[in-house]
C-alpha cells in the first residue's frame, strides 16, 4: 500500500479520497490537478500506477497516486481533468405571442402551445 504524490515520493498514508468524502473549502475553490487541490487517484496494479503518473506529469497536473490491490480503481478526478464538464447552452424559447416557429402565420399560443 504505497502512495505516491506529485513529487514521486512514496509515503504510507492510505487513500481518503473520493467524490463522496467532504472536501475543505480551499479545495473547493482551487482548480483541480493544482498543488492545492491535486488529482487524487487509486489503481490496482503497478503498471497501470507507472501509466496514470506519466500522463499526469505529462500534463502537468499535481496528482496523488495510491497503489492498492484489493480495492476499486478510482480514476474519476482523471476524467474530469481530461473532460471537463462543459457549460450548457439553452435554445431561446418561443414567447407565446410571436409568430409560430411551424411557419402556419398564427402566433404560437393559437397554434403549436396547446
Amino acid at each position: 500500500m504505497a502512495k505516491i504524490n506529485y513529487g514521486g515520493k512514496k509515503t504510507k498514508k492510505s487513500f481518503s479520497g473520493g467524490p463522496w468524502e467532504k472536501t475543505s473549502e480551499e479545495q473547493r475553490r482551487a482548480k483541480l490537478g493544482t498543488e492545492k487541490n491535486p488529482a487524487r487517484l487509486r489503481v490496482q496494479t503497478e503498471e497501470r500506477l507507472q501509466e496514470m503518473a506519466a500522463l499526469l506529469k505529462e500534463k502537468g497536473w499535481a496528482y496523488t497516486l495510491e497503489l492498492e490491490p484489493g480495492q476499486p480503481e478510482e480514476t474519476a478526478d482523471l476524467e474530469r481533468l481530461l473532460h471537463p464538464p462543459q457549460p450548457v447552452t439553452v435554445e431561446k424559447k418561443v414567447g407565446r405571442n410571436e409568430p409560430c416557429p411551424c411557419g402556419s402565420g398564427k402566433k404560437y399560443k393559437n397554434c403549436c402551445d396547446r
